[in-house]
């Protein structure tokens, strides 16, 4: 959680929509420089001044309901500290799609409604008690 005093210099720079779009989406307020976005209209930001450490780097998801798996691989490094120059800088992480890999960015779906659920063709061990009520006289 932020202090006072950071939560309203932040207020003060970032602008009151922006505030509002940090709290409803990150649960807190930052500001820093704008980095640059990805092709699936992610932004990413820093601010190595005021942040605490570990905390200077964060993402600006496009959609609210947000996936990690949404990142791009050289994102995803930046992001962790495994390198320090973002993916638009360093020309080894800029991501060219392979001829085996898909074209379009697929999200992980696994806690979502659209995730694979098996079914079990196994019977049960045990049923549950249903309590019979005898009808009144």
């Amino acid at each position: 959680m932020s202090t006072l005093l950071r939560t309203l210099r932040n207020l003060r720079r970032v602008g009151l929509k922006d505030f509002g779009h940090q709290l409803q989406n990150i649960g807190d307020t930052k500001a820093g420089t704008f980095i640059a976005a990805d092709r699936y209209g992610n932004k990413y930001y820093e601010n190595l001044a005021e942040e605490l450490p570990l905390r200077t780097r964060w993402v600006d998801y496009k959609d609210a309901e947000y996936d990690p798996s949404q990142i791009e691989p050289g994102w995803h490094a930046w992001m962790s500290y495994m390198v320090d120059k973002p993916p638009t800088e360093d020309p080894i992480l800029q991501r060219q799609v392979r001829v085996w890999e898909p074209k379009e960015h697929r999200p992980t779906l696994t806690w979502s409604r659209a995730g694979y659920r098996p079914y079990s063709t196994t019977k049960n061990k045990y049923s549950p008690w249903a309590p019979v009520a005898k009808a009144r006289q």
